[in-house]
């Protein structure tokens, strides 16, 4: 008994470590995208506040790397996928030795490392434009084309190998009884090849989306002076960061959480759909949770519910927070300056020499008694001689004349 609850604690423990490790980042993420301070911290707290997702939407450069990210994703999209299939189509055809050299060199891309690839993308349109005379104002110079191409170069792959996979699965003797029924073979890829592979073109489709938007080691070379979103988001990060970036990683996991609810209520729909019994379910019995669980109604909801945070968060005003918390480190640097104050006038108060007990310090503050001042040896007037001479006064006029009596 003791071993199996010493075995059952230590998968316990490995499962909360486990997990603390793979979502810890993001649980803070989320949080310090709602705190007031200015560095992204949890503690110490100031005030909650949703102005961050207002300061992220207020970045020009990272809104118009968005918008340039996502036109290079779709661009990417229509190319690589069709690119991949054909990749795959054409390793399905062939004889297994001809096949392993195509396979070979279709996955060559993706071992190259990026910073090969964008050099090599930006040197060889180079090339191109030069060849056909063309200035730097033409496409082969832009930023959007070099990108686009560099980036298919090698996403094309990764959809090549999902289309792979799924043709392993696929029956070739439809297409030949569909073909000895007399039908074309470009109604057999359309009415049976691509309803099989339809799955995988879905998969397809935002994994090389995916894959666009995150790629940053090839785009920062071929993207020249535009940028996109991730190239900005890593200048931002590289000139120093804000919870404005947690506030994107919120709005990442949001929409990430949304994807998949939204993909699970489909799945188990159309597993629900193939079992032939729907009506037995308790979820399809009511009407409302029918509409509920369906993959569009549950769309409007998250999307509904999403809304009305945005609302509720526009609404949200911090600034009274913000004020006391203003306030109060003003009253804090003060006092810390006041403190150094006191603290730099006793060390002055200590390191001045304390003064004689005869007072001697204010009439002669000279260490060499005042002998190099002015008259400083003379003696006082009221302790002088009154014949100073050293001669009795005898070279005065009528010094040594005698007395008249």
């Amino acid at each position: 008994m003791s071993k199996a609850s010493g075995a059952g604690a230590g998968t316990i423990s490995y499962a909360l470590f486990f997990f603390a490790f793979l979502f810890g980042p993001l649980i803070i993420m989320v949080v310090t995208a709602f705190n007031s301070s200015s560095f992204p911290r949890i503690t110490p707290w100031e005030c909650f506040t949703t102005d961050w997702f207002g300061v992220l939407v207020g970045n020009s450069r990272l809104m118009g790397g968005l918008g340039t990210s996502v036109i290079i994703g779709i661009g990417v999209v229509a190319l690589a996928v069709p690119i991949g299939l054909a990749g795959a189509l054409a390793l399905s055809e062939l004889s297994p030795r001809l096949r392993a050299t195509l396979y070979t060199v279709l996955i060559t891309p993706i071992l190259i490392p990026g910073v090969v690839l964008g050099i090599s993308t930006i040197v060889f349109w180079g090339i191109v434009g030069r060849a056909f005379g063309e200035d730097y104002a033409s496409a082969f110079y832009n930023g959007l084309f070099l990108t686009l191409v560099g980036q298919v170069t090698f996403i094309s792959a990764y959809a090549m190998l999902i289309f792979s996979a799924r043709l392993q699965r696929f029956d070739p003797t439809l297409t030949e009884a569909a073909l000895d029924l007399g039908a074309t073979p470009g109604q057999c890829f359309r009415k049976i090849l691509l309803p099989f592979l339809k799955p995988a073109i879905g998969s397809a489709a935002f994994l090389t989306l995916l894959a666009s938007f995150e790629n940053y080691n090839t785009t920062v070379f071929t993207i020249l002076s535009d940028s996109t979103f991730t190239t900005a988001l890593a200048s931002k990060v590289r000139l120093g960061t804000d919870p404005s970036l947690s506030a994107l990683a919120v709005i990442i996991i949001g929409l990430t959480l949304m994807g998949a609810m939204v993909h699970e209520a489909y799945t188990r729909r159309q597993s629900l759909l193939r079992s032939g019994k729907p009506e037995i379910s308790p979820l399809y019995a009511n009407p409302v949770t029918r509409v509920m669980t369906h993959p569009a109604g549950l769309a409007v909801i998250l999307i509904g519910i999403a809304a009305g945070l945005i609302y509720a968060g526009s609404e949200h005003d911090s600034s009274v927070c913000k004020a006391n918390i203003l306030a109060e480190k003003r009253a804090v640097q003060e006092q810390l300056l006041k403190e150094q104050r006191e603290r730099i006038r006793k060390q002055r108060e200590e390191a001045t020499p304390a003064a004689p007990a005869n007072g001697g310090s204010k009439n002669n503050p000279s260490p060499f008694g005042g002998a190099f001042k002015p008259g400083g040896l003379a003696p006082k007037p009221e302790t002088a001689p009154a014949n100073p001479s050293p001669f009795g006064g005898a070279f005065k006029p009528n010094a040594l004349k005698p007395d008249s009596n």
